[in-house]
């Protein structure tokens, strides 16, 4: 089988979600060693057990905080010899609740992860990358279109979008690519809690209105995501960079 990814190396964020475990999964099969970074130590424990040593390095470490993101990016580069891969994905949905009465609270800690977490991400592990690497930010398809409800999530992956855009300009003299990736509903534990936010009593018809939205009408699996992932950290896309990769089933159609 060919490796895609043989003699990478790879840093993963939100690693123990759905889809950057199922992206870890993934850039190991393909031939990648890579560092997965969560605060869920239990989670990455539980995947780094399945694989053999020297495959998979933890970090726990917090996102939104600037000094963790620090610490991650030093002791990926550390461990791993060489950053080839950034998938910069760890993110939270927030609540769902009309703009004026969001919670502010909420909204702050939205920010502190999916806008902070990302940026710093982007600050502190970019510089310490090969040339010739790539980086895939994860924004939504909320990072291109509205959701009434969903405010701060909104705003935040259009943020994401806006920095994959620059962090792409400033590391093209080193001919890293920089990309995002905006997958629509899936079918994971971030999508159960989203429709639980939007119908408390009546959760699956949160995701029946939004089936009927999709041409494929079904949800995407963790799988479609790490594999339009896969193909943006491969050689394969050695002259795409500035892109958004939709992953909805034709949803934004």
């Amino acid at each position: 089988m060919k490796e895609r990814l043989k003699g990478k190396r790879a840093v993963i964020t939100g690693a123990a979600g759905g889809i950057g475990k199922a992206t870890a999964e993934l850039f190991i099969k393909e031939g990648a060693k890579v560092m997965l970074v969560d605060r869920n130590e239990k989670g990455l424990k539980e995947i780094a057990s399945g694989y053999e040593s020297g495959e998979v390095e933890i970090f726990v470490a917090d996102v939104s905080k600037k000094e963790e993101v620090q610490k991650y990016a030093d002791a990926a580069l550390k461990s791993l010899g060489k950053i080839d891969i950034f998938f910069n994905n760890a993110g939270i949905e927030g609540v769902a609740s009309p703009f004026y009465d969001y919670p502010d609270d909420v909204f702050e800690n939205l920010l502190d992860i999916n806008l902070k977490g990302v940026w710093y991400g982007c600050k502190y592990v970019i510089p310490l990358m090969s040339d010739n690497g790539s980086v895939i930010l994860t924004s939504s398809i909320a990072g291109l279109k509205g959701f009434s409800g969903l405010g701060p999530y909104v705003a935040s992956k259009h943020a994401v979008t806006g920095i994959m855009r620059v962090m792409a300009l400033e590391s093209a003299e080193r001919k890293i690519r920089v990309n995002s990736v905006h997958p629509g509903p899936v079918n994971n534990q971030m999508m159960r809690s989203i429709e639980k936010k939007m119908s408390p009593d009546d959760p699956s018809s949160v995701q029946k209105e939004f089936e009927k939205q999709i041409p494929f009408q079904r949800y995407a699996e963790n799988q479609d995501i790490a594999m339009q992932v896969l193909y943006l950290a491969s050689e394969e896309s050695a002259y795409i960079t500035g892109t958004t990769a939709v992953v909805d089933g034709g949803m934004l159609l």
